[in-house]
This record gives C-alpha cells, structure tokens and sequence, in this order.
C-alpha cells in the first residue's frame, strides 16, 4: 500500500461518522459536581425573574390564595393595561435616551483614552491607569452627595443630562481596563506601515484601530448601555420631575400608586426588565468573546 492511499483512508476516517463519533467519545466533560453546583446557581438566578414574568399573568386573588402557583387561568389583562399607559412608555423614552448617551460618551471617550494609555509613552501613564482601575472600586453610592451638589452648581439637576454626564465617568473605568489591551495588542509594525503609507495618527486611529477594536467596543458599549439602563440610585437623587422618570425610577412611581395591584406590579416590573434581558441575551456572546479578548491582550 502506498503512502498516498494511506494517507487517503486516514482522512477519509477521520471525517467518516464513526470517526467523529470516536473523537466526541474522547471529550472529557469534567465532573459532574461542576454541573450540579452550575445548575443550582442557574436556578437561584432564574427563578425570582420567571416569578416575576408569571406573577403578571396572575390576578390579586390567585397571588394570594397561592403566592408560588401557576396562573389560572392566564390573565393578560396587566400587561396590557401596563403597554396602554402614557406613563411606561414616557419612562421607557427616557431609559432610552439616558442609556444611548451614556454609552455613546463612554465608548467615544473611552477608546480615545485608551489608545492614549496603549500606545503613548509618558509620564504618568501607569498611575493613570491605575487610577482608572481603582475607580472600578469607587460605587456611585460613596460620591452621591458630592456629586448632586455639583451637578446642582452645573444646574443640571431635573435633567436627563444630569445623570448621562456622571453615567459617562463611571463607566469609562470598565471601558478603559477592556479597551487597553484590545489597542496594545496591536503590532507596531502596522502603525509605522501605515504611517509610511501617508496615514496621520489621526487616520491611523480611524481606520485602522477602530475596526480592529471592534469586539471590545461593542463589548464595553453593551456593558454601558445595561448598567445606565438598570441604573436608580443616580436618576433617584436627580430627577424630580416624573415626565423625566427612567424605568426604574418608573417602577417605583408605579409601584406606590397601585401597591394594593401586585399583579399589575409585577407586569410593570416584568416589562421594565424584559429590554436590558433581551439586549444582553442577544450580544452574549459578542460580550464573552469581547472579554476574552481583553485578557489575552
């Protein structure tokens, strides 16, 4: 038999059914443990958000004769009595526009912030770096205080603009941390390429570094638009007016006014909820490949 022909059954065993089937038998799927421990976690997280979503298929009386059944029969009244108020959809404009804003300076900023600290060399760049990375660490909750006073010296408090600005400042610590990697991992070569090409630093930056970036910004910007969409305590300590209100802000208001309605709560609160979910859900996996990423970096 010649090497040729080996060769070829080799290969075309290797491809055959059987052949796969022989290497997916040699997958190792690790201990079962791990499973059971994910599962329970899984399970811990999910099961308050599926209580929530089928509580506003429930009416008052089911949710207190039985606070853990199922809907009978199913009532979809609530979140059509939800869907038809002024009010959801005025705090879903808002939750919107605060969330769009905030990532688009996040990432704006963020990314030119980050090729400064990735391809620069000067004084100081380490403790700025460092000094972003501690602000992962600094919650909004210790700077409140200062930072309503001056928001209100800036006469931006009643203001989507008032919560879009600092939004910005806490999230470029994430922004930064993931985006330095991404923008040092590219070679020198290609920069000095394009710059003997005729590129600026400009153009260099625009066309080359943005593209190849691409998967981390995408990655930062989802992480900013879900953490201004779920954010409460700025909006609380600045908005005052309730044609201003974000949906958490919202389910709050909402909350207060039909507290004897839980039913009707929970559907808001299902609803309030249901875009950030379906958002992260879709973009999962641009947002683990964005991380991995940043730590090969």
């Amino acid at each position: 038999m010649s090497a040729e022909t080996l060769n070829t059954r080799v290969a075309i065993r290797a491809i055959s059914p059987k052949g796969r089937r022989t290497r997916d038998a040699d997958v190792k799927w690790g201990s079962p443990a791990v499973y059971l421990v994910a599962l329970v976690l899984i399970t811990i997280c999910i099961t308050p958000v599926l209580y929530v979503i089928i509580g506003g298929f429930r009416t008052n009386s089911q949710i207190t004769l039985d606070p853990s059944g199922f809907p009978s029969p199913w009532q979809l009244g609530n979140y059509g009595d939800v869907l038809a108020s002024s009010e959801f959809w005025t705090a879903m404009l808002n939750s919107t526009i605060s969330a769009a804003g905030t990532t688009a300076g996040a990432v704006v900023l963020g990314v030119m912030a980050s090729y400064v600290l990735a391809r620069y060399e000067f004084a100081g760049r380490g403790v700025m770096y460092a000094l972003f990375a501690a602000g992962l660490m600094f919650p909004v909750t210790v700077a409140i205080t200062p930072l309503y006073i001056l928001i209100r010296n800036l006469g931006l408090v009643n203001s989507l603009a008032g919560i879009i600005l600092p939004q910005i400042a806490f999230a470029l610590p994430t922004t930064i941390i993931i985006l330095v990697p991404f923008l040092r991992a590219i070679p020198k070569e290609l920069e000095e390429a394009a710059s003997i090409d005729g590129a600026s630093r400009l153009g260099f930056f625009w066309r080359m570094v943005v593209p190849l970036s691409l998967p981390g910004v995408i990655t930062v910007g989802i992480l900013a638009f879900v953490g201004a969409w779920n954010g409460y305590m700025l909006p609380l300590f600045i908005l005052n007016d309730q044609s201003l209100f974000t949906l958490p802000l919202g389910v709050q208001n909402f909350a207060s006014q039909y507290s004897v309605d839980t039913a009707r709560v929970l559907a808001y609160t299902s609803l309030s909820m249901l875009p950030a979910l379906v958002f992260f859900s879709m973009f999962e996996r641009r947002i683990v490949g964005g991380l991995t990423g940043a730590v090969k970096g």
